[in-house]
């Protein structure tokens, strides 16, 4: 039934101690779970926010460049025009000490041309044959003479080698002509390709149909191939527009394009996304790594906790059972003292008028004797023997109604600081020239460290005295009088308690007796040697000192008493 009752005890524990962990690693678990997903939306929203701005700012940084690139070769074609006019560019070799200031100004120029209006060119400086060509039906003469100014897209021509123009009108009527002059495309690759965003990303201009009008870094497509990427891209407004989108080799771009040249070209930046989110990938990276880490120490805190929440819970239901014994023990004893008070104070008048008697008898028969002058014949004798045996057991009657009045009585006691370094040498004293007779060496171990506890000497006295007789008894009837080993200590303890252990190799206590020890009028020791008072005497001295006395003992190998008392400086 204990075992069962046992068992039942221990699940239920069990029980409790499941549920406390679950609650200790749910509750904290979720709020760092929402803090890390909050933390994770916020911190992943800035990094795709400052990245997308950054992109934009990129293309209309780079943007801005390339038009004012463009801006700026067309005026310098317009100045070129206002200063000398056709004539003086038609003289012979004018044009080739202009276009070779014009390349000093720019790198950007390959060769410069002449028109009339008919689009015959009548000047040419460069490295192409081409004086006299006719371009009347080129679309970029057509454009400029409609326009004004012009700038091409990339084309062959006659030098059948892909180029672009930028070309300026002056006059009007049949005194119309035009300047053009050609870009190296190379300079212009150069120049828009020379962006660079992280290890993928890279920019290039296409026109209106999807044609490369640049190369791109990573290649896959040539100068005037067509993009087969911008079929899919979204519509495309002013300004700068970012979006996201796999081509068919599967990789994903983060794309920023600007429309340049009045909505002629496409300005395309892109970076592969995984190159443009890394420290966006890095974040969750981390934020796993940071859950991993804080869900373990959540775990590891709460198994920890829980483990500490058990051990006060467990502690606190045994200090709840020893009080529950302690209050039950308590309110025996009150009970138990006034009925032996009562008890034995009635018992005590009869036991004085038996002593009386006695004492009156034996003076009869004395005086009988002695008047009759007869020698005591052996009856008398045995009478008188008789007598004798009456007058002890009287005696020891009294003794035993006058423990029990005592154990019965409330004693006021005065409570001084005591030092058990101090104390407990000088009980020991009054116990050694015993022990020498028994055959019992004293083994004394106090700690240097000096603390002290409020007590009643003569009854702190009575506890010692109590116990180490006790100890004595117990190592005579194992040993006889050799062999016994009784030892005394006393320490102070971390927990600003002191402990004073008083153990013996004595004959022990049988395990179902160390529950009754403390109780009253319970007694090991054989009938007429003890009144079954004495511990239970020292144990309610103890708990009044405000300590506690406890007893750990083992069948045939000894028994330790440890008294526990708090500390005072």
């Amino acid at each position: 039934m204990m075992d069962k009752k046992k068992i039942n005890h221990t699940e239920k524990g069990e029980t409790v101690k499941r549920s406390i962990l679950t609650n200790m690693i749910i509750i904290p678990f979720i709020p760092f779970v929402l803090a890390i997903g909050v933390s994770y939306y916020f911190f992943t929203t800035a990094i795709e926010y400052n990245t997308t701005n950054s992109l934009r700012r990129i293309v209309g940084d780079h943007r801005d460049m390339i038009e004012s690139f463009l801006m700026e070769r067309k005026s310098d074609l317009e100045l070129i025009t206002n200063t000398f006019g056709f004539e003086k560019i038609n003289q012979k070799n004018s044009i080739d000490t202009i276009f070779g200031n014009l390349k000093n100004r720019s790198g950007a120029f390959i060769d410069l041309g002449l028109f009339d209006s008919k689009g015959v060119l009548v000047r040419y400086s460069g490295k192409y044959q081409l004086k006299g060509k006719k371009y009347k039906d080129e679309l970029w003469f057509k454009q400029v003479m409609l326009n004004g100014t012009y700038i091409s897209d990339i084309f062959l021509g006659y030098r059948n080698v892909p180029h672009f123009v930028i070309a300026v009108k002056q006059g009007s009527g049949d005194k119309t002509w035009a300047l053009r002059a050609t870009i190296d495309t190379l300079f212009f690759d150069r120049l828009v390709s020379k962006v660079r965003i992280g290890r993928t990303g890279e920019s290039y201009i296409l026109n209106k149909k999807g044609i490369s009008q640049t190369k791109r870094r990573s290649g896959g497509f040539r100068v005037m191939d067509q993009d087969s990427e911008y079929s899919d891209f979204p519509s495309l407004g002013d300004g700068i527009q970012t979006f996201i989108k796999s081509n068919p080799l599967k990789y994903t771009y983060l794309y920023a394009t600007a429309w340049l040249k009045n909505g002629d070209w496409l300005l395309v930046v892109r970076q592969e996304k995984q190159d443009a989110y890394k420290s966006l990938y890095s974040a969750i990276y981390i934020s796993l790594i940071i859950m991993i880490i804080g869900g373990a120490v959540i775990v590891i805190m709460a198994i920890y906790i829980t483990e500490r929440i058990a051990k006060k819970i467990e502690h606190l239901g045994q200090e709840k059972k020893s009080l529950g014994h302690q209050l039950i023990r308590a309110t025996q004893l009150a009970e138990i003292g006034e009925m032996a008070a009562g008890f034995a104070h009635e018992i005590n008048n009869p036991l004085q008028i038996i002593k009386s008697e006695h004492a009156l008898i034996k003076i009869l028969l004395e005086d009988i004797a002695d008047k009759s002058g007869a020698q005591k014949d052996e009856d008398m004798i045995e009478i008188m023997d008789s007598l004798d045996q009456i007058k002890l057991q009287v005696n020891r009657c009294a003794q035993i109604t006058h423990d029990i009045l005592k154990f019965g009585r409330k004693n006021e006691t005065k409570h001084q600081v005591l030092n058990p370094c101090h104390v407990i040498p000088e009980i020991v004293h009054m116990i050694e020239k015993k022990a020498w007779v028994s055959g019992i060496k004293i083994i004394k171990q106090f700690s240097e460290n000096s603390f002290a506890f409020m007590g009643d000497p003569s009854q702190f006295q009575q506890v010692m005295l109590n116990l180490f007789n006790n100890a004595m008894d117990a190592i005579g009837d194992r040993h006889g009088v050799s062999g016994g080993i009784l030892t005394i200590e006393s320490y102070k303890k971390e927990d600003n308690f002191l402990e004073i252990k008083i153990t013996d190799n004595g004959t022990g206590i049988r395990p179902e007796n160390l529950e009754k020890i403390f109780s009253p009028f319970f007694t090991t020791k054989p009938v007429g040697k003890g009144t079954g008072l004495g511990l239970c005497v020292c144990f309610g001295i103890i708990e009044n000192f405000g300590g506690t006395m406890e007893v750990i003992s083992e069948l045939n190998a000894g028994t330790t008493f440890v008294i526990r008392l708090p500390a005072v400086n």
